[in-house]
């Protein structure tokens, strides 16, 4: 850390903050006796905060975002010029940046053909789902409307994406929630909801999201949306045959395939998006995270051809066309960002990084499952990677969010920063979570190894 900010300047920052600012997923009762943690600056793989002491972050800014890690002054000087010449207009109109990154970025999705720009993930997949809802007003009378989600994904913070979220303590208190959205099983082999394995149990998860369009009425299900790997619920990576089942029941019932990339876009998985491991052709992709690594606020909702023509026609309704807008997703700053991230990510070969490094990181999981019996499973596809906690193996009985916890802030202790599952599954908030910047090394991987390798000895015991 520079130490350009005085001792009396932090303590003002501190007081500030606490007197002022509301955090993001935060009992504040806390802070009646204690600080807040203030990051100060970053660089690389490396954060300090108000101390002055250095973290090695694990999970890219806490919400799996800083892909190509912190300090990139090439990111910032591409969004200062843009800014410069034009920081914001409507997105009525078009800007250079836009149209830019909208073509690199379809050039790494083959299939898809349309980028509508706003600021968030969960705005993004709100985008998608009204598409969804228009396109059932337009062509079925208003009848195929519903939008089917899975047990355990998370698509986003508002009422909308809440209601189509399979994490019951994230929606608990803020219902009544938005009709027409249909829970699906999830896929989580480890807990697995039929005595099968591999690929029959892949097959057959798949087959359970055919059983609950049947029973709703496949005139009446117009979407089905899925992360590729489920994120914030126990980052699960579907079995063998799943994907290619889902693919083909979608098909069967015209039912619009949404993939909900805000954590696995943009490279996270070892590929530029998580659902291009699988082979299907999505007619919506949505992404945010990691689209400029947190340098500026963009997100994207990618269409194909396909439905972008459901909404072009001559007809002389003025309601034929999608009526939305997304007022920051007029700002420059956000595809002028996420060019240079692109550019960074195939310069540094950092696809070929997080393959190398995820497979080396998940190995070194494997060795801690050898070593402790409270880590029942690990996971992961490249640098998102997961380990699942529990209190006795045979059974797979969960360990107690509180001892996961303790597991995370000891860690956190010795200068790491971990994340995971909490507050989102009852009785299953027991999974470690990991997602370091695609810059990471061996010598970065091991670090995250060893500090939970010591925290597992003295609290999960």
């Amino acid at each position: 850390m520079d130490g350009s900010l005085s001792q009396n300047d932090l303590s003002h920052v501190i007081e500030a903050d606490k007197a002022h600012v509301w955090h993001h997923l935060t009992q504040h009762k806390q802070f009646e006796t204690g600080d807040p943690r203030i990051i100060v600056e970053g660089k690389g793989l490396r954060v300090w905060d108000q101390t002055g002491r250095e973290h090695l972050d694990a999970v890219s800014g806490a919400v799996w975002t800083v892909n190509v890690g912190y300090g990139r002054k090439s990111i910032v000087d591409a969004i200062s010029e843009q800014l410069m010449k034009l920081n914001y207009f409507a997105g009525a109109a078009g800007s250079i940046p836009g149209a830019l990154y909208a073509e690199k970025l379809i050039e790494k999705m083959p299939g898809l053909s349309r980028v509508y720009y706003c600021n968030s993930g969960s705005e993004a997949n709100e985008k998608a789902f009204k598409m969804v809802r228009q396109i059932a007003h337009k062509r079925y009378g208003g009848k195929k409307h519903k939008i089917l989600y899975r047990e355990r994904d998370y698509h986003g913070t508002t009422i909308a994406c809440l209601s189509g979220g399979g994490q019951q303590e994230r929606n608990a208190q803020y219902g009544p929630f938005a009709p027409g959205f249909v829970e699906v099983p999830h896929c989580l082999e480890y807990r697995a909801q039929w005595d099968l394995s591999g690929e029959a149990y892949g097959q057959r998860a798949a087959d359970a999201i055919e059983e609950v369009i049947l029973r709703e009425g496949p005139d009446t299900v117009g979407a089905l949306c899925l992360e590729p790997v489920t994120a914030g619920g126990g980052v699960i990576v579907p079995p063998p045959g799943y994907w290619e089942r889902v693919q083909e029941i979608c098909r069967k019932y015209d039912i619009l395939l949404h993939i909900d990339e805000v954590v696995c876009g943009v490279g996270r998985t070892g590929t530029w998006f998580g659902y291009q491991h699988y082979g299907v052709e999505p007619d919506f992709v949505t992404m945010a995270k990691g689209v400029a690594s947190g340098y500026a606020a963009i997100a994207c909702c990618v269409t194909s051809e396909r439905v972008f023509d459901l909404f072009k026609d001559d007809a002389s309704d003025p309601m034929n066309y999608f009526r939305d807008i997304s007022t920051f997703g007029g700002c420059t700053a956000g595809p002028a960002a996420a060019l240079e991230n692109m550019r960074i990510i195939e310069d540094e070969d950092l696809l070929g990084n997080c393959t190398r490094m995820g497979d080396y990181m998940l190995g070194r999981l494997g060795e801690l499952k050898d070593k402790h019996a409270v880590v029942g499973d690990v996971r992961g596809k490249g640098l998102f990677l997961g380990a699942e906690l529990v209190a006795d193996r045979e059974s797979r009985a969960p360990l107690h969010e509180k001892q996961v916890a303790a597991v995370v802030a000891d860690v956190n202790r010795q200068g790491v920063i971990i994340g995971m599952t909490n507050r989102s599954i009852p009785g299953l908030n027991n999974t470690l979570c990991f997602a370091p910047p695609l810059i990471v090394t061996k010598d970065d991987v091991d670090e995250i190894i060893t500090a939970v390798d010591n925290a597992l000895s003295r609290v999960a015991v």
